[in-house]
């Protein structure tokens, strides 16, 4: 993924994640591996939780303790 300089690649991240659910690539209840997208798109982990995070927030991930987080 080219990273557009002017915005910070966690946004960026998310965008293509929120893509990725409203097509359905990710279907409801899927994985969201943070080590699959960290080798992805080839950033740490930080960046890749602040994603979630944000996804998180807006209702489209659900992270449980211990299993990881799904698509809501």
């Amino acid at each position: 993924m080219d990273y557009d300089p002017t915005r910070p690649k966690w946004e960026q991240i998310a965008d293509q994640l929120r893509a990725r659910i409203a097509d359905g690539t990710l279907q409801p209840r899927a994985l969201v591996s943070e080590v699959q997208l960290e080798a992805e798109f080839g950033v740490a982990r930080g960046t890749v939780r602040k994603a979630t995070a944000a996804l998180r927030d807006e209702g489209l991930l659900i992270t449980t303790p211990g299993l990881g987080s799904f698509v809501a």
